[in-house]
């Protein structure tokens, strides 16, 4: 593996688009070389990480202040007084 690479979760230049079109290719060949036991370790493992990805992404939204308020209110507002964005950004 190139560890020269930029991370694929920096800035999400064309760079890195690159390295994780490369990285995806590394793991589909590596794939093909595991067992089924081990292809189901790694299944889960996966599923672990994305979980934890996503826990992590709603821990920072919770630790908004207020926003949960907000969006609980905003949910509660009847459709009528909601205002198409077009009026607003007719050049959209």
């Amino acid at each position: 593996m190139n560890t020269t690479d930029n991370s694929p979760m920096d800035d999400g230049s064309s760079a890195d688009l690159i390295s994780v079109a490369e990285l995806q290719q590394q793991l589909n060949d590596l794939l093909q070389q595991l067992s089924p036991e081990r292809l189901q370790v790694l299944t889960d493992f996966a599923a672990y990480l994305a979980n934890a990805e996503g826990e992590t992404a709603t821990q920072e939204l919770l630790a908004i202040p207020g926003l949960l308020k907000r969006v609980k209110q905003n949910q509660a507002m009847p459709k009528a007084q909601y205002t198409a964005w077009r009026t607003f950004r007719s050049d959209v």
